[in-house]
């Protein structure tokens, strides 16, 4: 089929089928899709010569995807997208690269650990190693490909009000920063990196279990500078080489290799000390083969107009008894318990891609359970401030109404002000049945569908590994329920729609 530009049609404009044509919705909407993929990258297409190259396709960079689905994508690529290919695909940074930049310096030799994905995990690891083995050996390079991080600037503590009602299985906290004299600033939609110090009760009990004693230099490098929750393959290699019992030696090449029941399981530098009293390498060595400390990124749940000089989050609080020991996440646990408005933290406004429509007309469709609320919330609270026109439609659902509902106050103040004009809830553990956002879908599929043909924005935040996935299974469900497409026909519009800028995802 040969498009053409209706007549004074600006080269970046996406041509659109109008609902009078003569087609079905399922064929319009295909037609559409095809023509966004067509236009999506016509700006500038008025000087050929000028035109870029056109950027490298990466089919399997795609949370939803499984990860042999990935690998298979990628067979016959170089190895460093067949790497690629094996990571999570969040492109999360809690690696210290992009997924692309991970893998190139995996193949590069600039970085020599295959441990670094955290929420690809195990998985991940193996299939990286596998690779790696297979491959000639790279030469050993500096390794300055890591992606380099913004300069933090100071911000202030202000409150960390706990928002789960008493009896909820869970610790959410709306955490209160003060931006004055920090020069950031954002946008709804956008992120914050924020870098917090070990518990200090773990540093000093690492100290002791390595006889550091009252070492000033080694508490502070362990307090401020080296991830001491997440050791890496090439620590455990490290241990293992230094254990002067074998079976520590074993127990601790086991768990570099990822094998399967290796234990101590998740482990973190004071377990493998406590583990393995044989394994004292030299501390120096030791420190250098521990990943550096990482900020950690939230997704903003404030708008500046609402929240003027200050920054708002919802925090899940990250707290496991394992082996008689309470395991505390970096990050979260100091916002919750130790952040005081005395002790400066270091931040940094990550600009996101997912935002609202320039048209404050246009329809929006927000999926976010749990702490994914968080940039909605954003969202609802700049669309309040600006009088937003367009029609505005929340999916929410945690465990419990009477505990879990985050924001619940707000997002009902919303609703009665014409803020929000639809809200779909979802409690998993409120009746018989656990009941889940993507079945709120399904069951407002014809609504739903009326949206999207109206020219909604869909957006969903939260958890990749699961949610996402089942949300976007949903909505290919839908497609191919409400407007008859195949499914490869739903595949193709869900491209579509995310061509546009129309269906965005913010997913950790």
């Amino acid at each position: 089929m040969n498009a053409i530009l209706p007549p004074g049609l600006p080269p970046a404009a996406v041509p659109l089928i109008p609902d009078s044509a003569p087609f079905s919705a399922a064929q319009r909407a295909w037609l559409n899709g095809f023509l966004a993929g067509l236009y999506g990258g016509a700006a500038g297409a008025g000087n050929a010569s000028a035109a870029p190259p056109p950027a490298e396709d990466f089919p399997w960079h795609d949370p939803g995807l499984e990860l042999d689905e990935r690998i298979a994508m990628a067979e016959g690529r170089p190895l460093s997208r067949r790497l690629m290919a094996c990571m999570a695909q969040l492109d999360c940074g809690q690696c210290g690269y992009l997924c692309q930049t991970y893998a190139e310096a995996l193949a590069s030799g600039a970085e020599t650990s295959a441990a670094l994905c955290v929420p690809g995990a195990k998985a991940t690891q193996k299939a990286l190693k596998a690779l790696l083995a297979d491959a000639p050996a790279a030469a050993p390079k500096p390794a300055a490909a890591a992606a380099s991080v913004p300069a933090g600037r100071p911000v202030r503590f202000v409150a960390a009000h706990r928002l789960t009602g008493a009896g909820s299985a869970k610790d959410v906290r709306h955490v209160v920063l003060d931006l004055a004299g920090s020069g950031l600033s954002y946008e709804p939609g956008d992120s914050l990196s924020v870098a917090t110090p070990n518990d200090p009760a773990l540093v000093d009990a690492v100290v002791a279990a390595l006889g550091g004693g009252d070492d000033v230099a080694l508490r502070e490098e362990l307090l401020h500078r080296r991830d001491i929750a997440r050791p890496l393959d090439r620590t455990f290699d490290l241990l293992a080489g230094a254990a002067k019992h074998a079976p520590h030696a074993k127990a601790l090449r086991a768990l570099a290799d990822g094998d399967d029941g290796a234990e101590p399981a998740d482990a973190d530098l004071l377990d493998l000390l406590t583990a393995f009293p044989s394994a004292r390498p030299p501390v120096a060595d030791l420190m250098a083969s521990l990943p550096t400390l990482k900020p950690r990124l939230y997704s903003i749940a404030s708008s500046p107009l609402a929240c003027p000089g200050r920054v708002e989050l919802c925090v899940g609080v990250v707290r496991a008894d394992r082996r008689g020991r309470l395991r505390d996440g970096v990050a979260s646990c100091h916002l919750a318990f130790r952040a005081d408005a005395e002790t400066p933290l270091t931040g940094h406004v990550q600009t996101s891609h997912f935002r609202l429509p320039a048209d404050a007309a246009t329809p929006v469709i927000m999926v976010g359970p749990g702490t994914g609320i968080a940039p909605f919330r954003a969202f609802l609270q700049h669309r309040e401030q600006t009088a937003a026109k367009g029609r505005a439609w929340l999916f929410f659902g945690d465990q419990r109404s009477a505990t879990d509902f985050l924001f619940g106050e707000e997002i009902a103040a919303w609703q009665g002000k014409g803020v929000l004009s639809q809200l779909s809830l979802a409690w998993s553990r409120d009746g018989a049945k656990k009941v889940y956002v993507q079945h709120r879908m399904t069951e407002a599929a014809a609504d739903l569908w009326r949206w999207l043909q109206d020219g909604a924005h869909f957006y969903v935040c939260g958890d990749a590994l699961r949610m996402a996935k089942d949300v976007d299974a949903a909505l290919r469900g839908i497609a191919q329920s409400e407007g008859g497409m195949s499914a490869d026909q739903a595949r193709d519009w869900i491209v579509s729609l995310a061509r546009q800028g129309r269906y965005q995802r913010d997913v950790y």
